[in-house]
């Protein structure tokens, strides 16, 4: 498994610091990662369903720690360069393995500049996904 791109979408919030996308082997996304910062440092959020109970379903995450490892090295990774915010994370529960993700590309990504506070979280989302560079052709 590849991960061919990853678009980062700062917010400027307390918590929930960046919505992520990501390519895999430039065939299949996945929507709605979200980077939130822990009381041990950040990590990612993988996206969710609120069932009729109230509870949060995964709807898309990694089935062993190494690829999941692998997913937030690489999202944190892009979103400290865009940022330029150094990351601190979270301990992590197991080691990681380099071969659960292949080293990011290097292609050129236009700055996405912080989300204002008062920003509705609807309206973040409606620009995330309506952002030209998804569009399916």
């Amino acid at each position: 498994m590849e991960i061919t791109e990853v678009k980062v979408f700062p917010i400027d919030e307390e918590k929930l610091r960046a919505f992520v996308s990501i390519v895999i082997d430039r065939c299949f996304m996945v929507n709605d990662i979200k980077i939130i910062n822990g009381r041990d440092g950040l990590f990612i959020s993988m996206p969710s369903r609120r069932k009729k109970n109230g509870d949060f379903k995964d709807v898309a995450h990694p089935l062993n720690n190494e690829t999941r490892r692998g997913l937030e090295d690489r999202i944190l990774a892009e979103y400290a360069e865009l940022t330029g915010e150094e990351v601190a994370r979270r301990p992590a529960s197991a080691k990681p393995q380099a071969a659960a993700v292949a080293p990011p590309r290097r292609e050129p990504m236009a700055a996405t500049a912080a989300v204002p506070s008062g920003e509705a979280l609807q309206n973040v989302e409606q620009k995330h996904l309506s952002d030209s560079f998804w569009t399916v052709r």
